[in-house]
């Protein structure tokens, strides 16, 4: 008689099953957004210095202190050009040398980058795009509490309150928040498996 043939168990493995869809967020649209438009404007940000680094800063500035707009405004606020303000903003737009601008500009645009890759995960609700998000929140709070300590403003305040609040939801949320696309899946664990031979 032919041996009866035993039923063949497949293997434990990772299984990519979907998750289920989830839940509308309106909060995490909001940090989404705010992510986004923080990232597009640094970005841009970082564009403006680079163009501006090829330029005689010092010489344009004079030009404009010069020109016919700003010796109207100048007349109309009955303010004098050479005002202590203006001398001093012009002692300091001369200090800034092309190697200067274009330094910014680049660690400008290297800060943008995180805020924009922040928002595009957080659209897809991945989790790694969270984790990023609170750590960078969580990163400015401690600067945020000594500027405060050394001179109090709404201003910083209010950032403050927000980079609080997005560690806060995101921590807290973040089990419902994000997807997690690779289950575990074991099936028959005890289950024997005959290789064939």
């Amino acid at each position: 008689m032919m041996p009866s043939e035993r039923k063949m168990t497949p293997p434990e493995r990772l299984v990519e099953d979907p998750d289920p869809p989830l839940k509308r967020a309106p909060t995490l649209y909001v940090i989404t957004v705010f992510k986004l438009v923080k990232g597009v404007l640094f970005f841009w940000l970082a564009v403006a210095l680079y163009c501006e680094s090829t330029h005689d800063l010092p010489r344009e500035y004079r030009a404009f202190l010069s020109g016919p707009f700003a010796q109207a405004i100048f007349a109309s606020l009955k303010i004098h050009p050479e005002n202590r303000f203006f001398t001093h903003l012009a002692e300091q737009v001369g200090e800034l040398t092309q190697a200067k601008v274009r330094c910014a500009a680049v660690g400008t645009l290297v800060w943008s980058l995180f805020p924009l890759v922040e928002g595009i995960g957080l659209v897809y609700r991945i989790s790694w795009a969270g984790w990023l998000a609170i750590g960078e929140s969580a990163f400015f709070v401690p600067i945020e509490l000594f500027e405060l300590a050394r001179k109090f403003s709404w201003y910083m305040t209010v950032i403050m309150i927000i980079n609080v609040f997005i560690v806060w939801y995101l921590y807290h949320f973040r089990a419902v928040l994000f997807r997690h696309h690779i289950h575990h899946h074991h099936h028959h664990r005890h289950a024997r498996r005959e290789d064939g031979l």
